[in-house]
């Protein structure tokens, strides 16, 4: 666990030269522990000093990255067990397990759909992240082959599952400059030989358990003594509450710092008809790899959105700055409309705009963050705060008409703001970012 103000205090000269800008070394030592200081403001402090508390600060789980270039995944450095508590840092790669024993053109037809599912939402790309090549056929040729396919069109990581260390060394020699996830399956006699092939090309290693916590970390114990450093852990849990409990119990034991064997971030492999299920679980709880064997297409798309939805920092609310942004090329007979500057909002109204087919002036008005509902409850969407926006804005100079579409959610500040802008007509709109198209042909 990180130390405590007190811990810190020990270790500190206790001068109370007050150069770090507090009274007492005490109280510059309680900021260290919240992590509001630097222990760099401390002149006294010794290298000794700075090593025991470097290490006792450094992130509980390791930092291991998979692939090269701008589509490399990093996971870890995660230090809590619920985002509410400060955030999760990094998003959970999601992938798709492809069997060698598919022929070339069906390897690149899946490729290229695989490719073609990124899409964006609210200001940020989602995409398929990982493919895992999986040695089905038992073949090392037919293996190297295939990573040879897919390394050609997928310039994003790969992760090999091979059933031998003659299926891996053949298959490195086709990608091993894209720093690859090896993967040694669940009761893999060969985790040793895997594990020096991943230090040799200095690749991340998946170590898969047999079903529990004890033979996991057995096997974590294996790959660390045969050179592996950058791991993932999967406990190959067989049900959807030993999933549960296995990831649980590990990222309680890396945060406590009970195990070194759990200073890992951790991945799960889903097979079988209830990828439905496992898959929105592995998003909460709490692999940073989640690789897939004949996921339906549909659930990508669900998938992709969950995984932004829970890995937004709660604590930095997106959001965009207050302006009035043109929507296609509107001109001064196009509708106003007006919402609050949390980012999925404005996100999602700017893009049913756009699809409606009707260009449009998007009002942003400035509430630090928040959604709709949420600001007018904090009084930060207020008629007042609305009109003087507006105003600031010369929205009268936008358009020949005197009318603002103000969101379904608020419609009590109608009558309040018509007070506050005499001589113009506030009419409601849809509740839903999504109705604003049938909003538009019935009303505009």
């Amino acid at each position: 666990m990180a130390l405590t103000g007190l811990q810190i205090y020990k270790l500190l000269p206790k001068t109370n030269c007050k150069e770090c800008g507090y009274p007492t070394c005490l109280a510059f030592a309680m900021k260290l522990a919240a992590q509001k200081e630097e222990l760099s403001k401390c002149p006294d402090a010794s290298e000794e000093v700075k090593a025991a508390l470097g290490a006792a600060s450094a992130p509980p789980i390791k930092l291991v990255t998979i692939g090269t270039g701008e589509d490399k995944i990093a996971v870890g450095e995660e230090t809590v067990l619920f985002r509410h508590d400060k955030t999760f840092f990094h998003h959970p790669a999601i992938g798709e397990i492809l069997p060698d024993t598919m022929g070339e053109g069906e390897l690149i037809k899946r490729v290229n759909y695989l490719k073609s599912l990124d899409f964006e939402r609210a200001g940020e790309m989602l995409k398929v992240n990982i493919i895992a090549l999986e040695n089905k056929s038992g073949d090392v040729e037919t293996f190297a082959r295939a990573v040879k396919t897919v390394s050609k069109i997928w310039n994003r990581p790969i992760a090999l599952i091979p059933h031998s260390s003659a299926a891996l060394d053949l298959a490195m020699k086709e990608t091993a400059g894209n720093k690859p996830l090896i993967i040694a399956g669940s009761g893999s006699s060969e985790i040793s030989a895997f594990a020096r092939t991943a230090k040799e090309y200095s690749c991340p290693l998946m170590v898969c358990g047999d079903g529990t916590l004890e033979g996991t970390l057995k096997a974590v114990d294996e790959a660390k003594k045969a050179g592996a450093e950058d791991i993932i852990i999967n406990p190959a849990s067989d049900t959807l509450s030993n999933f549960l409990t296995h990831q649980t119990v590990i990222r309680r034991a890396a945060l406590d710092r009970l195990d070194p064997r759990t200073a890992y971030p951790t991945g799960v492999i889903l097979r079988g008809d209830d990828l439905p299920l496992l898959a929105p679980a592995a998003i909460c709880k709490y692999p940073a790899v989640i690789l897939m064997e004949n996921p339906p297409d549909e659930l990508y798309i669900s998938l992709m959105t969950l995984r932004q939805n829970i890995y937004t920092d709660p604590q930095k609310p997106l959001q965009v700055e207050g302006l009035v942004y043109p929507i296609g090329e509107p001109d001064e007979n196009s509708p106003l409309i007006v919402t609050t500057n949390f980012s999925l909002t404005y996100f999602m109204v700017s893009s049913e705009i756009d699809s409606s087919g009707v260009t449009a002036h998007l009002a942003i008005i400035e509430a630090e963050g928040m959604s709709v509902l949420t600001a007018w409850s904090a009084g930060k969407f207020t008629a007042e705060i609305i009109a003087n926006s507006l105003k600031e804005m010369k929205i009268a100079e936008l358009v020949k008409h005197r009318k603002i579409i103000i969101p379904g959610y608020v419609a009590s500040l109608q009558g309040e703001l018509e007070e506050e802008m005499p001589g113009w007509e506030i009419l409601v709109g849809p509740q839903e970012a999504s109705d604003i198209g049938d909003y538009f042909k019935q009303v505009w």
